[in-house]
């Protein structure tokens, strides 16, 4: 045979040959079923034979994730299901301040926060995101350092990235550290930032010039670009304090004395109070000025006014020193920094709500130490300092009221407060100590009762003043809170205790942190009535976090 011969075709006989066939060659007298389509190794997802496969719903294509569960009834169905109707939309009201609207978006979730707003400082090449991110890290900086509470300080931030197209931001704020994190999408790397606040200051003439400059940027009718921002911004840290060196430590002690007399001195506690706190206030810069922390300044700006009043007792001289170092601790006492530490805690920032009311310890114990210092050498010189004098201090309604605006009058000015709001607050403070008067003197009420109610109404008329100006409420309320601070109790403690009564001085001092606890919380109080019931350009609902039922 032939090589030819070799590859020509074989018979149907051969193909069955076991010699010449390949094992994958199907067996004589096999019937193959016809597939229909499938290769004759069959698939692995063919559905076997004999088993029935469900049908779809009518009007959804097979294996639809859009369509309905076959075990799923409509009647019985959980509320859990999104309604056919969809989420209710969150929309905002468009006329409301920027610190409702900012603050209404940061309590919810970014999936539900609504669309963006119309972009109105974005530039034709679009925004300059870390330079944006920086320009709201430095505001924030300075609203932080100003006083201002945790979570106004994130409401300007957002406002400010937002103002300039950056929509998908997320600041951070606590004590001392400032963060914010912008991710343009969900694909896309995420662009972090932060600032650390290394020094605090009072000065509520730069926080009011902050807050004007966070206006203009989200108001859609200025335009107000990077470069602007930075100069105004510049200019807002360049500016110089409104009151001079001098005129603070006068206002100090005008504001000692003034708190004197509410507690039931006369024209020479005046005088003495008045000077033991400029004593005071001087010495305290020559510590600040050589570098000392700031719990050293405060024991040593309690001593004067403590001294002087001990003089006196050792003096024998016919007048209330309990008065003069009452009064003194009166310009002492952080009552700002206690109202931002509730306030924060009361909004649910917990970490710069610690830290806050810890600042506040460090400080009222350093005033603990400095008064404590000199009256236990006072007791044990002779000096005659009678605890019980608290108990008979009578009410001179005229008096008190002229004496707690001045009191206001001068905290404003030692706050570096504009001149335009010092003439407001003094009346507000004026309005606190009536309210706290008539309802502690003539309805005999209780006295943390009465300062809690006076101090609402604090927070009220300050977030009212503050909307209408569109401006921080804090130069309306601070030093409008001066004259309720529980400077007298306070001093009894420490005297107590001096006097080794420790339990009175106890109680005295639980009564004075029952007292300023009050004052926080009726002042966030009244803000946060302004804001549920007057509606004057708020939004319709605030949400909030949900209460934890103890989880």
């Amino acid at each position: 045979m032939t090589e030819a011969d070799d590859r020509k075709p074989r018979s149907d006989e051969a193909r069955y040959d076991p010699e010449i066939t390949s094992e994958f060659a199907i067996p004589k007298g096999l019937d193959v079923p016809k597939t229909g389509g499938e290769p004759e190794t069959t698939s692995e997802f063919q559905v076997p034979q004999g088993l029935l496969t469900p049908q779809p719903p009518a009007g959804e294509p097979e294996g639809s994730a859009f369509s309905t569960p076959r075990t799923y009834d409509p009647q019985g169905g959980l509320a859990a299901f999104t309604p056919a109707t969809g989420v209710p939309l969150v929309s905002l009201v468009k006329d409301a301040p920027w610190q409702d609207r900012m603050r209404t978006m940061l309590r919810m979730s970014v999936a539900d926060r609504p669309a963006p707003e119309p972009v109105q400082h974005e530039e034709e090449s679009g925004p300059a995101v870390p330079r944006v991110l920086d320009l709201t890290l430095r505001i924030g900086e300075l609203l932080l350092a100003g006083g201002e509470g945790a979570e106004d300080v994130e409401a300007a931030m957002f406002a400010v990235c937002r103002s300039y197209g950056l929509d998908r931001c997320e600041p951070n704020v606590t004590f001392t550290l400032l963060s914010i994190s912008h991710q343009p999408s969900l694909v896309e790397d995420p662009v972090t930032a932060s600032r650390t606040v290394r020094r605090r200051g009072t000065d509520y003439t730069r926080l009011a010039a902050v807050f004007r400059l966070v206006d203009d940027l989200t108001d859609p009718e200025t335009h107000v670009s990077l470069e602007e921002a930075y100069r105004r911004l510049a200019e807002i840290r360049r500016n110089r304090h409104p009151y001079p060196g001098w005129a603070l430590t006068l206002a100090s002690g005008l504001l000692a004395g003034a708190a004197s007399i509410l507690v039931g001195g006369d024209l020479i506690v005046f005088v003495a109070a008045a000077v033991g706190a400029m004593l005071g206030d001087r010495l305290a810069w020559l510590c600040a000025g050589r570098g000392l922390p700031e719990f050293y300044q405060f024991t040593v700006a309690a001593m004067p006014p403590a001294a002087i009043g001990v003089a006196f007792a050792l003096a024998h001289v016919d007048v209330k020193a309990s008065a003069v170092i009452t009064g003194g601790l009166f310009a002492l006492l952080p009552g700002r920094a206690l109202v931002a530490g509730v306030q924060d805690g009361l909004t649910g920032f917990y970490i710069t709500a610690s830290a806050r009311l810890l600042e506040v310890l460090y400080f009222f114990v350093g005033i603990v130490a400095g008064v404590l210092l000199v009256l236990y050498f006072g007791v044990k010189v002779g000096g005659k300092l009678n605890p019980e004098a608290a108990l008979h201090i009578s009410p001179r309604p005229l008096i008190q009221i002229a004496a707690s605006m001045l009191l206001s009058l001068t905290f404003a000015v030692l706050l570096q407060q504009e001149r335009s709001t010092v003439l407001w607050v003094t009346l507000n403070g004026g309005v606190a100590w009536s309210v706290y008067g008539a309802m502690r003197d003539v309805a005999d009420i209780s006295p943390v009762a009465s300062t809690a109610v006076a101090a609402g109404l604090v927070g009220l008329f300050g977030q009212l003043l503050s909307r209408y100006r569109f401006a921080s409420a804090l130069p309306y309320t601070t030093a409008a809170i001066g004259p309720l601070l529980p400077g007298s109790a306070t001093y009894f403690g420490l005297l107590n205790m001096a006097q080794n009564n420790v339990d009175k001085g106890l109680v005295s001092l639980a009564n004075a942190a029952s007292l300023a606890m009050a004052i926080a919380i009726g002042v966030n109080l009244g803000s946060e009535v302004f804001r549920l019931f007057l509606r004057v350009g708020s939004p319709g609902k605030r949400r909030a976090a949900k209460r934890t039922r103890g989880f």
